[in-house]
């Protein structure tokens, strides 16, 4: 096995014990990245001798025994949205091509005093602001998308051009190219993780996390990330940290709500397959089946838009005065859309999330997680614009892989994907898991246990590309 082919959790044993050095680990990255970019197009900016630096730094601290933990020494690259102090952060747009921040993110502060190696930055649908990132191809197939907007920083890990990344989540923007591209996203619960030094699609509904090759992975990551920051002020501020990780198999007790309306209703009948055999593995691993009513279920998908369209466009107002023609035709439609929405209409969104959060509140009494697919269909081929379901429904892209993805966002509760299996075209389904506040590790806990059973059985015998 090469050395990028590593999990973070394999790289790190690798790294502690000795026998991979963080200099070889990233070279072996880099060259991975040198020979599938020019195909893929994760990245909007490579920092290779930087990263080079860092890595011979962490080698040399490990190697004086002061080893930061999981994530020294190990190459990553973050969402193009997420600020480092000196390098570029265009969030992919021309508004902001020229940018380069003077102080790090929190979330990249945090990560560089976890040893963590930049390799450079990911492209995003242009200010997250779009569930396909366009620019970027597919790993495992190229002329297919890799979802959005984290579509770089998922794209770059399946092919193995990072060990790990960064997204942001706002309405799916994690989970979905997780699970376009064959690999582990982890949107936390709001305010675990903090945003400051991230710019905003829409601040009620913005989530930073991890996308990882397994699940062990996406918990080191999210180790490292969380604990209040005093520049969000939805930060969490609470006394007891959660404990993000429990190991074990077993899943005896743990009761997995199946929703009965909603998540299953116009689904592409390979996933709905795979993803009931997801459910099933879970029975043969001691947990049981509980059927749930998704609440409020008409009103998701109009929350979601009655929230984040008048939040971009707040954000995004005095360049959309100043400079419109910079931001692409989909983006600046939407942002021009949401100059419109009547405040009447934002607050209707508001209350309704309040009695959504509720809803969920108590149906999460009833479950430890719910498990559903994380996207109706697999990878929309680039260009494509529209799904149509069997009976005769015409759906977009963006609304079909936004849908299932956004009541996690609408109530912040902690949502992970993970493969489930393989469409006859051999593009990733993913499986999605939804827990309770700060219940990440309940979450965590039953992807692990999944994918210690199903895992290897759905792991193709090479990287994508």
């Amino acid at each position: 096995m090469n050395a990028y082919e590593l999990s973070l959790t394999q790289a790190s044993a690798a790294i502690a014990e000795g026998s991979l050095s963080p200099v070889e680990l990233t070279e072996s990255v880099l060259a991975r990245l040198d020979a599938v970019d020019a195909h893929v197009n994760a990245y909007v900016t490579v920092a290779a001798e930087a990263a080079r630096s860092q890595a011979a730094e962490a080698a040399r601290e490990i190697a004086a025994g002061r080893r930061r933990g999981p994530l020294h020494g190990v190459p990553m690259a973050l969402k193009d949205l997420i600020d480092t102090a000196g390098m570029a952060t265009t969030s992919s747009s021309a508004v902001r091509a020229d940018r380069v921040p003077t102080a790090d993110s929190a979330v990249a502060a945090r990560l560089k005093e976890a040893g963590a190696v930049l390799v450079g930055k990911a492209h995003t649908h242009e200010f997250a602001y779009g569930l396909t990132t366009p620019q970027t191809r597919n790993p495992w197939r190229l002329d297919h998308v890799p979802g959005g907007s984290s579509g770089g920083s998922a794209a770059a890990v399946a092919a193995g051009a990072a060990t790990y990344a960064l997204g942001t989540d706002t309405g799916g923007s994690i989970r979905v190219p997780a699970a376009l591209t064959g690999v582990v996203g982890l949107k936390p619960t709001y305010g675990l993780v903090p945003r400051h030094g991230v710019a905003s699609l829409s601040w009620s509904l913005d989530h930073v996390g991890p996308i990882t090759r397994t699940v062990k992975d996406a918990g080191l990551v999210l180790d490292a990330l969380i604990g209040h920051h005093p520049g969000d002020p939805a930060s969490l501020d609470h006394p007891d940290e959660p404990q993000v990780f429990r190991p074990g198999a077993g899943l005896e007790g743990v009761r997995v709500g199946v929703p009965v309306n909603y998540y299953f209703d116009h689904v592409d009948p390979q996933v709905e397959a795979a993803v009931r055999g997801a459910l099933e593995t879970l029975v043969d691993l001691g947990a049981r089946l509980v059927d749930v009513e998704i609440p409020m279920s008409e009103y998701i998908q109009a929350t979601q838009w009655g929230l984040m369209v008048p939040e971009a466009t707040a954000y995004h107002e005095q360049h959309l005065h100043t400079t419109p023609e910079l931001y692409g035709p989909d983006v600046r439609v939407l942002l021009e859309a949401g100059a419109l929405v009547p405040a009447t209409d934002y607050l209707r969104a508001q209350r309704t999330r309040t009695l959504m959060r509720d809803e969920w509140s108590r149906l999460l009494d009833e479950v430890d997680v719910i498990a559903a697919p994380t996207v109706p269909a697999t990878a929309a081929k680039a260009g494509q614009e529209t799904f149509e379901w069997a009976d005769g429904t015409v759906e977009t892209v963006s609304d079909a892989y936004v849908r299932l993805a956004a009541p996690a966002n609408i109530t912040g509760l902690p949502a992970l994907s993970l493969p489930a299996g393989f469409d006859s075209a051999g593009l990733p389904i993913g499986l999605q898991l939804m827990g309770r506040p700060l219940g990440e590790a309940t979450v965590l806990h039953v992807a692990d246990a999944y994918e210690q059973v199903r895992g290897p059985a759905l792991l193709a015998d090479h990287l994508p590309v």
